[in-house]
């Protein structure tokens, strides 16, 4: 087989230098035709549009071509040519084509039917060749991409913070231990409990539920920061909306106060979602065809709304006086849930609602206290579908406030004075938020699931891959 440059599809697609000699690489989706000729669906993930090839039996044979079943790799030498069908101005007549990779069709699970998200997740090793995954991969990227040049373009700085912490105190949820103590011989101390003094730290070692508490620090000194990272949380819960390992964006910012913090993540969230409107504009329509009729309509629904911002004691009155019967009851100092949530954004609002000053019994140690000293400055940011999507706050600047709370809320300080000390040497406002990614990525993409916007879901009894 001659060699040439490979094209990818996405690039293919755009050309109209018909009677060029072309190169593509990819994956059969299908093959059909007749004795005479042969049509493959070509995808080689660049785009979610396939390149069709047109294939001439007499020129290759009956009998070579049937080693091109759905799942073959194949490369393909040909004419870029001016399409006769509908949907793309480009397809490509074979000239010479090389089998990589085979895929037996009687054993390939991804055949030309379609396929149920449960059954995909039992093969997520394969599931990124479909359509649907393919293209939610692709926007998870283009996202990914988006946040970091958003903090970059604005002077933030990317803080690597640590996965592994020996402090169990930021009250986020359970965690996952490490350790290289050997679990059939575990080594006691004198008072019969494990002598974490023999671990490899030399304390009880936790997988991170949050990069936030060490963001202050760097916050402190750089002035604007933000963490974009892998967390853990390890409870119990299989839900659509739960996932054990997940990605966290928390940015920390010296010198903002609450109103700041709002500003920040209604223009970080708008910007987001336009940079998807903008550059995933095939993979959105497919999924808004395929999945949620209403996907784009909602996407615009945020970039187009000016956020609402309302006091938690105001949004429990307008709960209480709506009339509506929810499942969860409504009084000042529940803590509120997506059902409340969707009904001030999608009910009563019509727009996306920032809920700020919170009972401070239901929220964090470090959020700072209000005056009226029984809400803090928190601010949860609601939108339609999903409900609560960033958590955030002003942080507690003051020393003794923060000493007093942690206190009351058995935080233990002596372990935290890391933290505390922030507060004694060159103390400032600052505040900030966690934005979960696949969180976002859910509310981009339209999906339902939380296991299927990342690539490989980490749940109770489910590791695989």
């Amino acid at each position: 087989m001659d060699i040439l440059k490979r094209t990818k599809i996405v690039e293919v697609l755009k050309r109209e230098d018909f009677g060029t000699f072309v190169n593509v690489k990819g994956w059969v989706r299908t093959r059909r035709g007749s004795k005479q000729v042969n049509f493959i669906a070509l995808n080689d993930g660049s785009t979610i549009n396939n390149v069709q090839i047109v294939v001439d039996v007499d020129l290759f044979g009956e009998e070579a071509l049937k080693a091109i079943t759905t799942g073959a790799c194949i490369s393909v030498n040909g004419v870029l040519v001016e399409s006769q069908g509908k949907g793309q101005r480009a397809e490509i007549q074979a000239k010479e084509i090389e089998i990589l990779g085979e895929a037996d069709a009687t054993t390939f699970p991804l055949q030309k039917k379609g396929h149920t998200l449960e059954f995909l997740r039992e093969i997520a090793h394969l599931r990124p060749r479909t359509n649907t995954f393919g293209a939610v991969l692709r926007v998870r990227h283009h996202l990914a991409y988006a946040i970091h040049k958003y903090f970059n373009d604005r002077g933030y700085f990317y803080l690597h913070t640590p996965i592994i912490t020996a402090s169990d105190a930021e009250g986020a949820g359970a965690m996952f231990q490490v350790t290289t103590l050997d679990l059939d011989k575990l080594p006691r101390n004198a008072e019969g409990k494990i002598d974490y003094d023999q671990d490899f730290f030399g304390k009880s070692a936790n997988l991170t539920v949050s990069g936030q508490l060490e963001g202050e620090l760097g916050a402190m000194a750089l002035g604007s920061v933000y963490t974009f990272g892998p967390t853990f949380r390890a409870e119990n819960s299989n839900t659509p909306r739960h996932l054990a390992e997940f990605w966290m964006i928390e940015p920390e910012v010296a010198f903002n106060e609450i109103g700041d913090n709002m500003d920040l993540a209604e223009d970080f969230l708008k910007y987001l979602i336009t940079y998807a409107l903008e550059n995933c504009a095939d993979d959105l329509a497919f999924l808004n065809e395929m999945y949620d009729k209403e996907l784009v309509e909602r996407l615009k629904f945020v970039t187009e709304n000016d956020f609402v911002r309302l006091p938690y004691t105001e949004g429990v009155k307008i709960l209480e006086a709506s009339g509506h019967k929810f499942e969860f009851p409504v009084f000042w100092g529940a803590d509120l849930q997506s059902e409340h949530e969707r009904y001030l954004v999608e009910k009563h609002f019509k727009k996306p609602v920032i809920l700020t000053d919170y009972p401070k019994d239901i929220k964090a140690f470090y959020m700072k206290l209000n005056e009226d000293g029984k809400t803090v400055r928190a601010m949860d940011v609601l939108f339609p579908k999903i409900g609560e999507i960033i958590g955030g706050s002003q942080r507690e600047e003051n020393y003794e406030k923060l000493f007093e709370r942690m206190e009351q809320m058995h935080v233990p300080t002596k372990e935290m004075s890391w933290y505390l000390d922030t507060r004694r040497f060159g103390s400032a406002p600052h505040a900030g938020f966690g934005l979960g990614f696949e969180r976002l990525v859910l509310f981009v993409t339209g999906m339902t699931n939380i296991r299927d916007v990342i690539p490989f879901p980490r749940t109770p009894k489910n590791c695989e891959f």
